[in-house]
């Protein structure tokens, strides 16, 4: 862990509630114009996880503060566009502002404890090269390219035991 996590706020995943969801919708405003090319509006992946059997979504919050969205895919799933037997990272964002600042790896740490604790192994994604990837923030987290491809982004794969 880096120096800088044990001052930030608390941050925690909480489920999106008819209260919540418009915020959590608006923090895809708030990323650059090149970051929105990169990653699905919320709104989007809120409509899809409500659509798929094999989604997992929750906030990201600092305190009691909405700060991000996370989602993740577990198997196969041909109608969803996810082609992994195991859980793949679908969606995640943190708020233009608040990046840089530790909350990402934060909430990349707790789902990785969350996925450890079911017994998961191994942690795939997939994301877009160019300006505004995310690939860079991924790659400090220890995954690596798998030489496969999701359309027009590469695949990364984080392993652990």
């Amino acid at each position: 862990m880096n120096d800088n996590t044990t001052q930030l706020p608390d941050i925690h995943f909480r489920r999106i509630t008819a209260q919540t969801v418009g915020q959590v919708c608006r923090l895809s405003e708030t990323l650059t114009a090149q970051q929105r090319d990169m990653v699905a509006d919320n709104a989007l992946s809120i409509a899809q996880a409500h659509f798929s059997d094999n989604a997992w979504m929750r906030a990201i919050y600092a305190d009691d503060t909405p700060i991000g969205f996370i989602m993740t895919h577990t198997g196969s799933d041909y109608d969803d566009g996810i082609d992994c037997a195991g859980v793949f990272l679908w969606r995640f964002m943190i708020a233009g502002p608040l990046q840089g600042k530790g909350y990402g790896r934060k909430a990349m740490e707790l789902l990785l404890d969350h996925l450890r604790a079911q017994g998961t192994t191994e942690l795939y994604t997939s994301c877009g090269q160019g300006e505004g990837s995310p690939e860079g923030f991924y790659k400090k987290l220890g995954f690596v390219a798998t030489g496969e491809y999701y359309d027009d982004e590469v695949e990364l794969k984080l392993g652990w035991d």
